[in-house]
């Protein structure tokens, strides 16, 4: 049965008529590829059938969603959760083989939860030199009456060569408030005044508070269980690829790193095994034609929640 769905939800869907063209636009990889044979492409197979066929060494970044250690229905392919000695032999059966397409200067950043975070930290330091963990707190999320609510996921950041990689620092500054801001005589120290309020550029830092996961009111939604956010994506990208680079996502779900990649003006690949996801990638990514704005992200600033009106207001809308 069909969703029934408020009238002022933009969850992005999929007529018949539009799956029929959009079919179109998936493609499928049957042997040996270069690389002008898969960027900007979405392929609609299953990763352990087709990532032998992608050119070795040509992704400046790889991004990776992977199931996590959860029993979880994705449109029909179910993945259930298993111990955790059966959850690292999954991730290694695919681990190895997907950091063979990264650059010897690229980077990789894995995503999980609490339970699948230290078997992935486990399995990337063996293959990687793991630079940092990031955690990003999920704005919504069910409460618990015997137990936390679950409000955080972590973000692995590795990197094949620890003297040689690029990190672009600069391009993911955040903009926050001043509550308590200090002067220096009578002036400023590190810090703005604005009709809005008083801001400050800061650097980022490795717990990011500044992230809303995508709901029904917001453009980017899809009916995808575990959607990443765009603006979380997006920070990945900038710092890690440089522009005209590559983005490549084994397990691409809705099309999230592939459409920030090119709202950010870099080459995407993913692959997707479900059709019904790998047509909403497509979709998406024909909308990011005709906008390329990123929710909290504008002007080369990522700006904190309920910071709208000064968004707007620099964007001048």
């Amino acid at each position: 049965m069909e969703k029934i769905r408020a009238k002022r939800n933009r969850t992005i869907m999929l007529s018949e008529d539009e799956r029929i063209e959009l079919r179109k636009e998936l493609s499928m990889l049957s042997d040996k590829s270069s690389v002008d044979d898969v960027i900007d492409k979405t392929f609609n197979q299953d990763l352990f059938d087709v990532i032998d066929f992608f050119p070795k060494h040509f992704a400046d970044l790889i991004i990776i969603d992977p199931p996590y250690n959860l029993s979880k229905d994705f449109a029909g392919f179910k993945f259930k959760a298993t111990d955790d000695n059966s959850y690292i032999s999954y991730i290694k059966s695919w681990l190895p083989k997907v950091l063979e397409l990264l650059k010897p200067n690229g980077s990789v950043y894995v995503c999980c939860d609490w339970k699948s975070t230290s078997a992935i930290y486990q399995v990337l330091s063996e293959y990687t030199i793991v630079k940092n963990r990031i955690t990003w707190q999920r704005e919504k999320g069910r409460g618990a009456k015997t137990n936390w609510k679950n409000a955080m996921e972590d973000i692995w950041f590795g990197v094949l060569n620890e003297k040689n990689y690029f990190f672009d620092v600069d391009s993911v500054m955040q903009k926050r408030k001043v509550f308590a801001p200090y002067k220096v005589d009578g002036t400023p120290k590190d810090w703005e005044e604005t009709e809005e309020g008083n801001f400050r550029m800061t650097y980022p830092s490795n717990f990011w508070d500044d992230i809303s996961v995508p709901y029904w009111s917001m453009s980017e939604n899809t009916d995808h269980p575990t959607q990443k956010p765009e603006k979380l994506i997006a920070k990945l990208i900038l710092a890690s690829c440089p522009k005209g680079g590559v983005v490549f996502d084994p397990f691409l779900g809705s099309g999230t790193t592939s459409v920030v990649a090119k709202k950010l003006g870099r080459h995407y690949c993913g692959i997707e095994f479900n059709e019904e996801y790998a047509l909403l990638t497509q979709k998406r990514l024909n909308m990011a034609d005709r906008n390329r704005n990123i929710q909290g992200y504008c002007d080369g600033v990522f700006w904190e929640r309920n910071t709208l009106k000064s968004q707007r207001k620099q964007q001048g809308v």
